[in-house]
């Protein structure tokens, strides 16, 4: 299990019903379970081997975290279940490399773009561009997986990320307009993108573009809102809204709970 958190309460679903009968239910089968998600059930599971956990202060990417030592402790697998955004996938590759990065300054990359703290190199541009074009798309994740583990040397597959990255452009400019809509509301900005959206927009580029105006961005689109702030802002969401693990400076929580949320912010 690479780069996957533990449940937490706030999001209605619990860890004692939802991660914990999971971790049972594996019994001997879960040879290892590497996160960085901050949980407040991480202290149940630091002196089982099993377990490599952290807080994302500790370890900004999940990669970073599969070491060849990791590795090798877990002994061999015959599934990886890993986030499939680009830190999970990279994670994946990773254990299936026996903990090598699967070229120079992966882990480097996978860092600035989960932190989003600096710019990742040409090749982690590219694939992180490809993902967030094509979010929904499992073929692609599949691909990008094996493009890693092949040390970048397929072409073929080379041309294909490539073309998919091309894609985002358009996204971004969706995004831009989007952009200039955020309204204040007391120390954070707002945009409602579902009720404004053209077309395909990038929700992480959005909210970026919100911390340039106010310490916390917030997004409105199906249903849920995003709320998020920079990695160092010192801002934890998960405690502030008392959800029981996640990430500290970006959640999702469903919209009804955005006048809490508005008040919780304000007393900061």
């Amino acid at each position: 299990m690479l780069d996957i958190a533990f449940a937490a309460a706030g999001m209605g679903t619990p860890f004692e019903e939802t991660t914990l009968p999971f971790i049972n239910g594996l019994g001997s089968r879960l040879a290892a379970w590497v996160d960085h998600h901050d949980h407040e059930m991480h202290a149940k599971y630091k002196g089982d081997p099993r377990f490599t956990l952290a807080t994302k202060a500790e370890h900004g990417a999940c990669p970073e975290m599969v070491t060849p030592e990791v590795v090798r402790e877990a002994g061999p697998v015959d599934t990886v279940v890993c986030h499939v955004d680009l830190d999970g996938l990279y994670s994946g590759a990773k254990w299936v490399l026996g903990g090598q990065e699967p070229y120079p300054g992966a882990d480097d990359d996978a860092r600035a773009v989960d932190t989003r703290i600096g710019t990742p190199g040409p090749h982690g541009l590219l694939i992180d561009k490809a993902l967030r074009a094509h979010f929904r798309d499992e073929v692609l994740k599949h691909r990008v997986i094996r493009y890693l583990v092949d040390r970048l040397r397929d072409k073929a597959l080379a041309k294909e990320i490539g073309e998919a990255a091309t894609e985002f452009d358009r996204t971004l400019a969706e995004t831009a307009r989007l952009t200039g809509l955020y309204e204040a509301r007391g120390n954070a900005v707002f945009v409602d993108a579902g009720a404004n959206a053209r077309g395909p927009f990038d929700k992480t580029e959005l909210l970026l573009a919100g911390q340039k105006r106010a310490a916390v961005s917030i997004v409105r689109d199906a249903g849920m809102i995003t709320a998020a702030a920079a990695f160092d802002s010192g801002i934890d969401f998960v405690k502030l809204l008392g959800l029981g693990g996640g990430m500290p400076t970006r959640v999702s929580i469903p919209e009804s709970r955005l006048p809490d949320l508005l008040e919780r912010l304000a007393k900061l």
